[in-house]
């Protein structure tokens, strides 16, 4: 028996092979050697003759027999069957070896395994006739008799590795050898046809670029031409695609934009999808994106426009200019973000309007009052019906810029229910950190918002979300004056008044003392927007005079006033006129402003029964409580006729309702009184809020107290030690028309009141 080592190919049982001669390495083969049986050795590893040892020959090899040598010493071999290799010996001159037939395990048919080899060929036909050579290669196929054939004739084109190829020999079953060799020609299949498709994609493709760009270059020269000819006849894709160009949007904008132009220019105009692709490609490009260069700030320009514009805020003017300040030394576009927190007419929108004409910044309003759908901010996805862009970038798309003035009008009235939660959308959009990237739901890219100055305002900081409230610094607005007010209405609300209904000002004039009185009886609020209802009434009025002829001049003084506005419209009271025991004014604050009440105390024969009337809410009647515990401490023997008598509490006026710690000192102050039938001087007014221990502790809405104190004709004022430092925020007018009194104990005000010391 002649051995052949072989290495790394495919030798399987019962096919035919064809090798020259000097395959044969271990004897010269010639015809002689025609019929002698032949056992091929499979090689582990690639290695030289003389450097073959027994450990490399593999466990299996294959028998065969020559049948053939041509004239040029090729010889053709027919493999027979699998054999076990033993007793390997390797010399110099030779390798011989025992074997042992090796049968395999028939786990299919014969019938089975010609059915898989028959789908196995035809496979293979189906797929060589896609090719050119394929009449060739089906001849060829044709020929193959069994499955080891297939694999044998196709194991140079394979991508199979050596102990692949050895493992088809090594498998012991039918099933399992018929499995490996359809894994290895379906993969085969699969990857020629992957490459093929490649190549000619890769072909195509290379071949459509030159032709899409050579067409684009063409139709671009004849669209220039034409639109050059004809530009009231720019086709909207045309317009867009300039639009485009010129919008400097940044890349990831860009491709979008882009991919719904691509729609928009296959759908055509007749496609329902058209009216949407064209709103959404006229929102995007009509935002602006690129940053502007805007003129070098000046503080000095700035404060007075903040001065014309607006009388009195001085705090708030401060704090606007050094805001400005900072912004001017970093050179940024925007800085903290403010939020103007007073009641209503109190300038908090309109400052916003001159902050911008300060920075020469475009200026947009966005009122946010009782949105309760999230979308409102962030925008509807563009899948819905209806799909439209959220407030803040519409509100973009109107300045025509990208670092306005934005002002978030009524931020403290967001609602928020199913539809979601405006504030939390509000976030991203006042967060510095995260408004470079803001992503409109309809627009779907990011927009930089860094560089808005965004102002908001609020009536209250208490419906606003405490997240919310952190990212803002508030600013409150007190109310006015009526010194402030009446230099507002002179200097502003009038003026704009007569030229708004036409009339010049030789036509008309009003004297201070109307403005005054206006004011007074005809307004009760914190800011002016009640006096600017008022005076266009008042022009009104004027109006039918001058155009009836009736006057040519008309001069409002005092008392034409009721003429003009009719009877007093508002009562505010005022000190009583004379001291009576048991009732002490006491000051309150309203969203309108401050006002001054009466606490009213008396005593009617009863158990012991405390009433408590007046509308009062929980935290002023617990301070009613603690005022009685307190007074009954102080006066311990006046306070003994109580037990026999009941006691009744009475805040006027009784439809008004009314709550707050603030009235604690007042209440002392009344209980003591009714008790000790001392009366109280009605130049005497107060507020605190007193503890069980007798202290006075701090309130809020001192500015508006004051005011309506001084408006009272009240001369002297009780306040919380602790609200000294607020007085920075009251008036000079009104401090110097009052004697305040900062206050520690509660028994300080009654030393005072009553002149004892308790």
């Amino acid at each position: 028996m002649i051995t052949i080592p072989i290495y790394d190919m495919t030798i399987l049982p019962d096919v035919t092979f064809f090798f020259k001669k000097d395959i044969f390495t271990e004897q010269e083969i010639t015809a002689e050697h025609v019929g002698e049986d032949v056992l091929f050795l499979m090689l582990k590893q690639d290695k030289k003759r003389e450097d073959i040892t027994p450990d490399d020959i593999c466990p299996m090899g294959v028998s065969g027999r020559i049948e053939s040598m041509d004239e040029e010493g090729n010889i053709r071999v027919h493999t027979k069957e699998r054999v076990a290799i033993s007793d390997v010996e390797v010399t110099l001159q030779s390798i011989s070896a025992d074997g042992a037939i090796c049968g395999e395990v028939e786990d299919l048919s014969d019938e089975e395994m010609q059915k898989r080899f028959e789908a196995l060929k035809r496979d293979l036909l189906k797929f060589v006739q896609m090719f050119q050579w394929g009449v060739w290669a089906r001849s060829f196929i044709l020929h193959w008799k069994n499955m080891n054939e297939i694999l044998c004739a196709l194991s140079g084109y394979l991508n199979l590795s050596w102990p692949e190829k050895y493992a088809v020999l090594e498998a012991e079953t039918r099933r399992q050898r018929c499995e490996l060799i359809e894994k290895a020609i379906y993969e085969f299949i699969e990857l020629f046809k992957v490459s093929e498709e490649a190549q000619s994609a890769q072909k195509e493709t290379h071949e459509q670029a030159y032709r899409e760009s050579a067409i684009k270059k063409q139709i671009d020269f004849l669209q220039n031409q034409l639109d050059e000819m004809h530009p009231e006849n720019i086709s909207d894709v045309r317009r867009f695609e300039n639009k485009l160009k010129e919008s400097g949007m940044n890349e990831e904008a860009r491709k979008e934009a882009e991919k719904v132009l691509n729609r928009m220019r296959q759908e055509g105009k007749d496609s329902h999808e058209y009216g949407l692709l064209y709103d959404y490609l006229d929102f995007v490009t009509s935002l602006s994106w690129k940053t502007e260069e805007l003129p070098q700030i000046d503080l000095q320009e700035a404060e007075n426009i903040l001065d014309e514009e607006h009388y009195g805020l001085k705090k708030v003017k401060d704090r606007i200019i050094q805001q400005i300040a900072v912004m001017a030394l970093n050179k940024k576009q925007s800085g903290s973000i403010l939020l103007f927190v007073g009641a209503p007419g109190t300038g908090k929108t309109s400052i916003g309007q001159s902050i911008a004409k300060a920075l020469h910044r475009e200026y947009v309003r966005i009122s946010l009052g009782g949105i309760r759908d999230e979308a409102e901010i962030r925008g509807h996805r563009r899948t819905y019906v209806g799909a439209m862009p959220g407030r803040i970038m519409e509100g973009m798309k109107r300045s025509g810029a990208n670092n306005p003035v934005m002002v978030l009008d009524e931020v403290d009235k967001l609602a928020k229910d199913y539809g979601g939660d405006p504030a939390s959308a509000l976030l991203e959009v006042l967060d510095p950190e995260q408004n470079n990237s803001f992503t409109d739901h309809y627009m779907n890219v990011p927009y930089d918002l860094s560089n808005v100055f965004f102002v908001c305002t609020a009536n209250s900081t208490d419906t606003i979300p405490e997240p919310l409230l952190n990212r803002m610094e508030v600013i409150q607005f007190p109310g006015y004056t009526p010194i402030e007010k009446l230099h507002i209405a002179r200097k502003h609300l009038l003026p704009k008044a007569m030229k708004s209904m036409g009339i010049k000002a030789q036509n008309l004039k009003v004297t201070d003392e109307a403005i005054t009185k206006m004011i007074s009886d005809y307004t009760a609020e914190a800011g002016v927007r009640g006096l600017k209802k008022q005076m266009d009434i008042l022009c009104r009025f004027a109006a039918v005079k001058l155009v009836k002829g009736e006057q040519k001049s008309i001069t409002v003084s005092e008392k034409r006033v009721p003429e003009f506005l009719g009877r007093n419209a508002m009562h505010h009271e005022g000190i009583l006129q004379e001291a009576v025991p048991g009732v002490v004014t006491g000051l309150a604050w309203t969203r309108a402003g401050g006002e001054i009440l009466f606490v009213e105390t008396t005593l009617i024969r009863g158990t012991g029964k405390v009433k408590i009337t007046g509308q009062l809410g929980d935290v002023m009647k617990e301070s009613a409580e603690i005022a009685l515990t307190l007074v009954k401490a102080m006066y311990p023997e006046e306070t003994k006729k109580l037990d026999k008598m009941d006691l009744h509490i009475h805040v006027p006026a009784g439809a008004v309702p009314k709550d707050g710690p603030s009235a604690g000192i007042t209440l002392v102050t009344a209980l003591s009184s009714l008790v000790t039938e001392k009366a109280v001087s009605p130049e005497y007014a107060m507020t605190g809020e007193v503890s069980l221990r007798g202290g006075v502790m701090p309130i809020g809405g001192l500015p508006e107290k004051l005011m309506a104190a001084q408006r009272a004709g009240v001369k002297k004022v009780f306040i919380p030690y602790e609200n000294k430092e607020d007085l920075e925020d009251v008036a000079e007018e009104v401090k110097e028309k009052l004697e305040i009194i900062p206050v520690k104990k509660a028994a300080e005000v009654l030393e005072r009141v009553f002149g004892e010391k308790k």
